[in-house]
């Protein structure tokens, strides 16, 4: 039988390294700001990405790689004040389906968590057992500089993101880039895009990114 602890990779500082990785970071807070572009307001359930749809893709993913190669999958999140326990149970839910959440206090607008994710991938790369990383995030762009420096370095790199936020990933000749509407039952109904190249014959709507405020934000 096959010892669990084998197959886990550990979090705490300092620990010993674990199996050969296929490592896959969710970048949440942004994600969500990206469907929510998509889709004009918050998801409801049916938009929500399925997190075992995400987990299978990747097993496979990592199974389809030479040598044995586990998946390793983190999802980093932020947990503004006072919402500790409407978040709980969806980090449980992420957790019992193979998951490793890093979840931080959202102190101010500055508490993002990319720093955290670049981090993360540092380390397994330090360890010596990064095989390949996938980063989940609407645009990613935060993470190219990095990203474009470990494909150099010959780790198969993919990005999972929307097409329309993501343009450096889907042209980057290095990094396979994934929409994650084409991640098999991710979402239990089609996302109401608008695509420019199939417009409606009386024209459609498309959403800002962000409010237009953010101009005058630090």
């Amino acid at each position: 039988m096959t010892d669990v602890h084998t197959l886990i990779h550990s979090y705490a500082p300092g620990a010993d390294a674990g199996p050969d990785s296929l490592l896959l970071v969710w970048d949440a807070p942004n994600l969500d700001m990206g469907l929510g572009a998509i889709l004009g307001g918050r998801p409801t359930a049916a938009y929500r990405p399925r997190f075992d749809a995400i987990g299978r893709w990747l097993v496979h993913r990592a199974l389809d790689m030479p040598g044995e190669v586990e998946p390793e999958a983190t999802v980093f999140t932020n947990v503004p004040p006072g919402s500790a326990d409407v978040v709980r149970p969806w980090v449980e839910a992420l957790r019992n389906v193979g998951f490793a959440v890093f979840a931080k206090p959202k102190a101010d607008e500055d508490s993002d968590v990319d720093a955290d994710m670049i981090t993360h991938i540092q380390r397994r790369r330090d360890e010596g057992v990064l095989r390949g990383v996938v980063v989940a995030s609407a645009d990613g762009q935060n993470f190219q500089e990095l990203l474009e420096e470990l494909a150099a370095d010959g780790i198969p790199v993919t990005v999972i993101g929307f097409h329309e936020h993501a343009s450096w990933a889907v042209t980057a000749p290095d990094i396979t880039f994934v929409d994650l509407e084409d991640i098999p039952g991710v979402f239990r109904e089609p996302l109401p895009r608008v695509n420019l190249d199939q417009l409606p014959d009386d024209g459609a709507w498309l959403q800002p990114f962000r409010p237009l405020s953010a101009l005058i934000k630090n």
